[in-house]
């Protein structure tokens, strides 16, 4: 059998040296951003939900020196927090970081272009995605509003942007109203609608009802299937989960962790993203690792600069998940595991592309060490590489899945494959117990690189 050869720019030396990027050092904790950030960036409920908000055309940041560069990569292990990245970009922080150089030309051109595109009165939505492609410089709200785009949450056609934002936050907020009330305000409010001024309900204020004026099926105790509480005890296991699962996204940024103010608005967001999203979807309901895909989402709009856009950032996130989500949620439903659009299956399109572009190293992981995909590909797709790489990486990487017309998950599929081939030569010397280590632990990368490979996974696969 001839073996395929692997081609000379996957080993190039060019490859091999630690990144200087400067995206890396910004996401590191910074103690006096964070409390500057947390007095600023507190939105009420409602506030989320109001629909008045003009979104104005992002604006270029200061030609200032605004992002210090960082001359080694941070162990992803590293407590980093992102607060002040995406906000103002002021000399403040250029002394706090020692940072004197300013943003990469090649940075300062695609804003620019990104910029132009933004300012039409339609986007033009195949050269968006062409450029945002490449990765979204960091400020001045590009990465919001282009997010907002490519998935389709804003329309190309700026004109409509204000009534679309209108419609789809009064709905976000009714929601929040009919999914997230307490059985009791749900028969107080029913009672009050009927207009019944009885003396028994002037105890209204301590939310307690008289027995005869509560309906039968709406009894605590009622186990009929329309009952009110009863739908409510059932949905008490997964709103526990949701509560575990959201204190424990990204322990180490204070934007996410912590008892701040800032980050305890951040977890009740997250909470009522992932709760009303359990309702609305039956079929699904909550699945554990969700709250690692909203989380990027929620903190590029609760991020943006402009402050009534960030106060508007639940309702946002929240149709933006529902997007995302709808072309994977098949991986989340158990039922359909074994399915052709099961995550198995998709598991299998991994491990079929690594055989077309690396047999050698399909060979040696699936036969030879015995390597199952699933040990490490289940948590690479369903959490769209979220858990592998810093969050600042995952920024990128994610800019890049957003902007495949054809929808993240080919796009996915070739970069999970890149990572396999980019470490291949470790693997290749690897026994069953080293490589899963590895391949659970995935080292630090180039992300440039790695989107790089992946790219030419697009065309020699197309070739």
């Amino acid at each position: 059998m001839v073996r395929k050869r692997v081609p000379d720019w996957l080993n190039s030396s060019l490859w091999s040296t630690t990144p200087n990027d400067d995206r890396l050092q910004r996401y590191s904790p910074s103690p006096a951003t964070a409390t500057a950030t947390t007095t600023t960036t507190t939105a009420t409920t409602a506030s989320a939900a109001e629909p008045t908000v003009q979104p104005p055309v992002p604006v270029p940041p200061p030609v200032a020196p605004s992002r210090p560069q960082s001359t080694s990569t941070p162990p992803k292990s590293e407590s980093r927090d992102p607060l002040h990245s995406n906000s103002s970009y002021d000399s403040n922080n250029n002394d706090q970081n020692g940072g004197s150089s300013g943003i990469s030309p090649e940075d300062i051109s695609r804003q620019a272009q990104l910029l132009a595109e933004l300012s039409k009165k339609v986007v033009n939505m195949r050269e968006l995605r062409r450029i945002a492609s490449q990765g979204i410089p960091d400020g001045a709200g590009i990465r919001s509003t282009v997010w907002k785009l490519l998935l389709g949450y804003l329309p190309p056609d700026r004109g409509q942007w204000l009534s679309e934002l209108s419609k789809k936050r009064s709905q976000y907020k009714h929601f929040k109203e009919e999914l997230l009330m307490n059985p009791s305000e749900i028969t107080r409010r029913l009672e009050k609608s009927t207009g019944s001024d009885n003396d028994e309900f002037k105890s209204e204020s301590s939310g307690m009802l008289s027995r005869s004026q509560i309906p039968q099926g709406e009894h605590p105790l009622s186990l009929g299937k329309s009952s009110i509480w009863n739908q409510f005890f059932q949905d008490s296991e997964i709103i526990e989960q949701i509560d575990r699962d959201v204190k424990r996204t990204h322990p180490d940024m204070h934007f996410f962790s912590g008892d701040s103010q800032l980050a305890k608005s951040n977890q009740d967001a997250l909470r009522n993203i992932l709760i009303i999203f359990a309702k609305l979807n039956p079929g699904i309901r909550y699945v554990q690792g969700m709250n690692e895909i909203l989380a990027p989402l929620f903190y590029v709009f609760r991020n943006d600069p402009d402050e009534e856009m960030a106060a508007a950032a639940e309702a946002d996130t929240f149709f933006c998940f529902v997007e995302l989500l709808s072309g994977f949620r098949d991986h989340f439903c158990q039922q359909l595991d074994n399915s052709n659009v099961g995550i198995r299956a998709t598991i299998t399109r991994l491990s079929q592309l690594l055989k077309e572009h690396d047999e050698e190293l399909w060979r040696h992981l699936e036969i030879t060490t015995k390597v199952n995909p699933q040990f490490y590909a289940f948590r690479w797709i369903t959490l769209l590489l979220t858990q592998e790489f810093n969050f600042a990486d995952s920024l990128h990487i994610w800019d890049t899945l957003l902007s495949d017309p054809e929808g993240p998950l080919e796009t996915l599929l070739r970069i999970c494959c890149a990572m396999l081939i980019l470490i291949r030569r470790r693997l290749l010397a690897g026994d069953f117990t080293s490589n899963l280590k590895l391949l659970q632990n995935y080292p630090s990368a180039n992300i440039s690189h790695l989107l790089y490979v992946a790219n030419k996974l697009r065309t020699q696969g197309s070739g």
